[in-house]
């Protein structure tokens, strides 16, 4: 484990620029930061315009187009009033200036708490947003609601053809989706936080229910079957990606990192934890363009649950070098 930045003010959302460099998000402050690829001081990009702070809200996701060498842009999601929404960001050549180009989905019911807020380009080249419910169970199953979803949309906000309904709503019966990820194979998967009793991680596919509020991982009958399940008290499940046949999992509650087999749809294997206790809550995780994982911590947003007293350098981005095994 390398220690990239430190001092960091509620990081949220992570995403990699062309150069190997990163941009992340702070919750609170509603500020963009760049990081250099090999580690350093955190620099100042710009403040993402409206975003209102609440107890899990501010800014949240981030997202680097895929053409940014082109098109220079950054998505975005923001927790505001009346609503939350995703906006598209330009960016400046000398990455020390923002401004909004526009506001690509707005509509998403806002709330104290369960905002969602994971952001992910897919190898569709459609932008992936995880929504929460908005505190309000019921959201989840309404098909007039884009709370407690997975919302799938074009770049420019439109809804892609194949979507299983006439609007952005891809998947329901979400509580809090924290984490989205996709496989080598396309295979879309998205970590959720759950109440009492399990947190999940499912398969996306494509108009199914995943059964809350009715159920909850296993603890019901209804809605498409968890991936996998794990207790809030060792998961509160956030930010996750694929790399080598596993899933990487940032536990926020449970304070570690899970790696979670897989191949495609189906795991080949059980659970396994890493680094628990270690660092605290464990927010974002995502694969660098050299393969390794960079995490940030979630220690300075004041959480009760799982929470722990900041620590002298806190919060930080942190890199790990997976083993070839790992890959």
């Amino acid at each position: 484990m390398t220690e990239l930045a430190d001092g960091l003010d509620m990081p949220w959302g992570l995403d990699f620029l062309p150069d190997g460099s990163a941009l992340v998000s702070g919750r609170a402050s509603g500020m963009i930061h760049r990081i250099p690829a090999d580690g350093g001081e955190a620099e100042p990009v710009g403040e993402v315009p409206g975003v209102e702070r609440s107890s899990e809200g501010g800014l949240l996701g981030i997202a680097v187009s895929p053409g940014f060498a082109e098109d220079r842009t950054v998505y975005a999601y923001v927790s505001s009033s009346p609503a939350n929404r995703v906006v598209a960001l330009s960016v400046g050549e000398d990455l020390r200036s923002l401004t909004q180009r526009r506001v690509v989905l707005d509509g998403i019911e806002t709330a104290d708490r369960h905002h969602g807020g994971r952001l992910r380009f897919g190898p569709d080249g459609n932008l992936w947003i995880g929504t929460g419910d908005a505190f309000e169970p019921e959201n989840a199953a309404a098909d007039d609601s884009f709370n407690g979803k997975i919302l799938r949309v074009r770049p420019d906000g439109t809804a892609p053809e194949d979507n299983p309904a006439d609007g952005p709503i891809y998947s329901s019966g979400h509580r809090n989706v924290q984490g989205i990820a996709f496989g080598p194979d396309g295979t879309a998967y998205a970590s959720e936080l759950g109440h009492r009793t399990w947190d999940e991680v499912n398969v996306l596919r494509p108009g199914r229910d995943y059964g809350w509020p009715e159920t909850e991982g296993t603890a019901g009958g209804t809605g498409e079957p968890p991936l996998f399940t794990l207790h809030p008290d060792d998961a509160s499940p956030s930010g996750i990606t694929c790399v080598g046949g596993s899933l990487w999992l940032g536990a926020l509650g449970g304070q570690r990192l899970w790696q979670l087999p897989v191949d495609g749809p189906e795991a080949t294997g059980e659970p396994m934890a890493h680094y628990t206790g270690e660092y605290g809550r464990i927010r974002t995780v995502e694969a660098a363009p050299d393969g390794s994982l960079w995490i940030t911590t979630s220690n300075t947003d004041g959480a009760t649950w799982g929470g722990t007293p900041p620590r002298p350098g806190d919060d930080r981005l942190l890199r790990i070098e997976l083993t070839e095994r790992q890959r």
